[in-house]
């Protein structure tokens, strides 16, 4: 027993450290776009501070996966064969977890990817090796979503799986096949995630180098496919074994209301959001000892506020994520303790840069995201006409934060 317990203190040190520590100040980095793009956005960052993500190739044009080595331009992966991908991890190796549209039609009408290609064939890949493979889908699925890969060559996320489900289109529009939540091996073998007892559906986004997976599980009609809107009515850690542990509710809220585990470290933490009791989604954090503690709500966030998919925090137990208001005006977060912060506040305060989003954390508290130009945004910088009106700002880049 004495290796868990030390290793249970040295846990509970660790966050007690992050807690009590003072949030740094950080240095903005651009990450540009592909050639002739205008859009960027990183979705994950490993220790050496590589980066993924997706970018365009031309001004409003569809997404496609990039890698970012740490310097130099974007490396475009991409895709199976239809315009768009976007990319997740990387691991220590430089892998990266892919979703890709093929050129193909889907068969029943569905939307999968309306991101990245609207009404087309939608698959899991894996980039390595410098090259794009696809991965397979559950019998009888058509489509698939990869989010994140851990440094065993481990991919999560997950397929549909065949059996016709007439109650899915409430929950997410145009879908026909139920789906689940899977694990493909460093082979590309896929492995099932069973849904909770009584659920029936289910996605995985993040996992750790336990091979742990996290995600969302529920019934087709009140369960939505990430990246859009995604919602699930229970928030589950898979364990390495494939067995699944309901992560529970915050106070105050019935449960199997709208539970989304995102993220999970090598210690077992795991975040993501959960319906609140004022009626708003918070970020929670959980752990075996603790359950769901709330991480509480951000000034004038409406629709939500807390870690997104799928590697919000790291091994020190720091958090990133971002809120939104009631008109989707968004702004990038990291966390003191249980309390949100604007990261924008802890940047040079005549940085051209806002930053909207923050969606990978590493060890060493370097942050990638998304990032408005002020200058390019509706009413430029003065009168601040950018912070109430985003969807107005033509150029958006990924960013990286680094801790001064």
């Amino acid at each position: 027993m004495q290796p868990i317990l030390t290793s249970m203190a040295t846990g509970s040190l660790l966050a007690a450290l992050v807690i009590a520590q003072p949030l740094p100040h950080y240095t903005v980095s651009d990450l540009g776009t592909f050639p002739g793009g205008n859009s960027s956005a990183g979705y994950g960052i490993n220790n050496p501070g590589w980066v993924t993500g997706c970018s365009n190739l031309v001004a409003n044009g569809p997404q496609r996966a990039f890698l970012w080595y740490g310097f130099g331009p974007l490396i475009d992966l991409g895709t199976l064969g239809g315009p768009g991908s976007c990319a997740g991890g990387p691991n220590a190796f430089g892998e990266a977890a892919v979703t890709s549209v093929t050129s193909k039609t889907d068969p029943n009408g569905e939307n999968f990817c309306p991101g990245i290609g609207p009404g087309l064939q939608c698959l899991a890949a894996v980039w390595k090796n410098g090259r794009l493979t696809a991965l397979p889908t559950l019998p009888g699925g058509n489509n698939a979503k990869a989010f994140w890969l851990n440094n065993r060559g481990q991919v999560a996320g997950f397929s549909e799986n065949g059996p016709s489900d007439p109650t899915c289109s409430p929950g997410t529009p145009s879908q026909v096949l139920r789906f689940e939540a899977v694990i493909w091996g460093a082979n590309g073998e896929i492995r099932e995630l069973k849904p909770l007892a009584g659920d029936t559906v289910g996605f995985a986004w993040g996992i750790n180098d336990n091979g742990q997976a996290v995600g969302s599980s529920g019934l087709c009609s009140n369960t939505s496919i990430p990246a859009q809107n995604p919602a699930g009515a229970h928030a589950v850690l898979w364990e390495s074994d494939g067995s699944p542990i309901d992560l529970g509710h915050l106070e105050g809220v019935p449960p199997g209301v709208y539970n989304l585990a995102t993220s999970v470290n090598d210690i077992g933490q795991v975040v993501g959001f959960a319906q609140s009791s004022d009626g708003a989604q918070h970020g929670f954090l959980w752990t075996k000892d603790t359950g769901m503690q709330d991480l509480g709500g951000f000034p004038g966030a409406v629709n939500g506020t807390g870690p997104p998919c799928c590697n919000t925090i790291n091994n020190r137990g720091e958090i990133v994520g971002f809120s939104l208001d009631a008109n989707f005006n968004m702004r990038a977060l990291v966390w003191q303790g249980k309390t949100p912060v604007d990261l924008n506040t802890l940047i040079p305060a005549d940085s051209p840069w806002y930053l909207q989003a923050a969606n990978s954390i590493n060890d060493g508290g370097v942050i990638t995201g998304s990032a408005l130009l002020k200058s390019a945004c509706s009413g430029g910088a003065a009168g601040m006409a950018w912070l109430t009106n985003q969807g107005a700002c033509p150029v958006v880049h990924a960013f990286l934060a680094t801790p001064r």
